[in-house]
């Protein structure tokens, strides 16, 4: 089948401006905004202040940078002739994880390279490469078009501590909130399934962690001498481990479930579509066994089910040899991830209900909770998300499929803030590796995403729904 003109004069498009646009994002990459390392505090404010100064050249009329009580944002708008356009805000983030050669890179991580159609650098696909291609998309999508704005109001919201937990990430929403107001937000901060398999995830589970101290004795007192007449503090943190799931891998804290999304006949026949190998995801996780709540395939248990995990355990002596103790204090890491319908305030109480109802007299206990992180899930009929994949699969030639996240991210705080749905637009693959030494981005793909954008804005215009 022949590409329509709207699809030829695109690719046209970005064809004759790929360099460029390569070039640009090179410059970008070699800025080392790593937000977890103060010394490089400086850079990523020069991370910035780069993107802030390319929206602009790229035609948003506004594009600021944002300040936080840690590192600072980039906001950029750019309004539609139309009045009554929906409105998008699309959010990333410009922030990098740490990287060195002695971590095993082949090649400096802050001086890109491009080899067999890859291009190497921290921050390729993590996101920088998924941020920097909108500016060529919307450019694209004014070029087919012929307009002299977008067709939807389109936003930016370009974090700096995305890699360092967001910490400032929710009030910065709550401070702008206003000039954030949204139809709906696009993450364009996850990926595919694989180079060959297009998707589009529809979902991410929130999280809720905590940790817990156990007290016994005001010291560690000896085993032989006390040891089965006074309660161990370690001996309660197992039980408790113990208990938190029953014979079918179900947590035990009662509520726990109550209201979740249950997986549809129709989302699970999706998720069985996809071309899951378990024996090369085993070796992925570098695990020997799957295992998880019965009932359920893995990839619904890693993607759509709630799940409880401990995190770290621990209490009494650890050296070498033995000392035979009844240890004074113990200590247990707990998270949970969340489902849509959960809300992880009433998570929080639930579990401190459970762990108070089985800590044993003489035992003191402290609970204490982390910042929590709601769940995304976009429903499959929503008109946005069929805009997306119309989109995608006119930028890829082929039936796009269906994923979730298994993981978390801050995209939740717009949801909850600005009560708009999320979807997310990404085309990063497993193998980018992200996080680890050698990270890089396939070029055809990038490029995939910035043909998806330049169609995405028209089709969401023509298809949002009337007032």
């Amino acid at each position: 089948m022949s590409a329509s003109p709207a699809d030829s004069a695109v690719r046209t498009y970005i064809d004759t401006h790929r360099a460029d646009f390569l070039d640009d994002l090179v410059d970008w990459l070699r800025i080392p905004s790593v937000s977890a390392q103060p010394e490089h505090a400086g850079d990523v404010r020069r991370s910035a202040e780069w993107l802030a100064a390319k929206l602009k050249e790229t035609g948003f009329p506004v594009a600021e940078v944002w300040e936080t009580d840690g590192a600072p944002a980039v906001f950029a708008e750019w309004p539609a002739a139309d009045p009554a356009a929906p409105t998008v805000l699309v959010y990333g983030h410009h922030d990098v994880q740490p990287a060195a050669l002695a971590d095993g890179w082949h090649t400096d991580p802050f001086e890109p390279v491009v080899k067999d159609g890859r291009m190497y650098a921290r921050g390729a696909a993590d996101d920088k490469g998924q941020v920097f291609f909108h500016t060529l998309g919307v450019r694209a999508h004014l070029a087919a078009t012929g307009a002299a704005a977008p067709a939807v109001h389109l936003k930016l919201l370009v974090e700096g501590e995305e890699e360092s937990g967001s910490p400032h990430f929710r009030a910065l929403v709550e401070r702008e909130a206003e000039r954030l107001a949204t139809d709906i937000v696009i993450v364009s901060d996850t990926g595919m399934w694989s180079e060959t398999t297009p998707t589009v995830c529809t979902g991410m589970r929130g999280v809720a962690d905590c940790e817990i101290d156990f007290h016994g004795p005001d010291q560690d007192i000896h085993s032989g001498a006390f040891g089965g007449a006074v309660p161990n503090p370690a001996t309660a943190a197992a039980r408790l481990v113990a208990a938190l799931h029953d014979e079918d891998g179900r947590v035990t804290v009662p509520g726990f479930y109550d209201n979740i999304a249950e997986l549809t006949d129709a989302e699970r026949e999706l998720i069985a579509e996809l071309p899951f190998d378990e024996a090369e995801w085993l070796r992925t996780a570098k695990s020997h066994a799957a295992a998880g709540e019965k009932g359920y395939s893995t990839l619904e248990r890693v993607w759509a089910r709630p799940t409880a995990e401990v995190n770290g355990i621990g209490g009494g002596y650890q050296g070498p040899g033995g000392k035979t103790i009844v240890p004074a204090s113990a200590h247990l890491k707990l998270s949970f991830r969340l489902v849509s319908g959960q809300d992880p305030y009433e998570v929080e109480a639930a579990v401190r209900e459970w762990v108070a109802a089985r800590i044993p007299a003489g035992i003191r206990h402290s609970i204490t909770f982390g910042a929590p992180t709601r769940p995304c899930l976009t429903p499959l009929d929503h008109p946005a998300l069929q805009s997306v994949v119309r989109a995608m699969g006119r930028a890829f030639g082929q039936k796009v499929r269906f994923t979730r996240e298994g993981g978390s991210g801050p995209a939740a705080d717009l949801q909850d803030v600005l009560d708009a749905p999320v979807l997310f637009l990404g085309i990063s693959v497993p193998s980018d590796g992200w996080h680890s030494p050698n990270e890089k981005v396939e070029l055809d793909l990038l490029l995939k995403g910035v043909e998806t954008t330049a169609h995405l804005w028209g089709d969401l215009a023509e298809n949002w729904p009337a007032p």
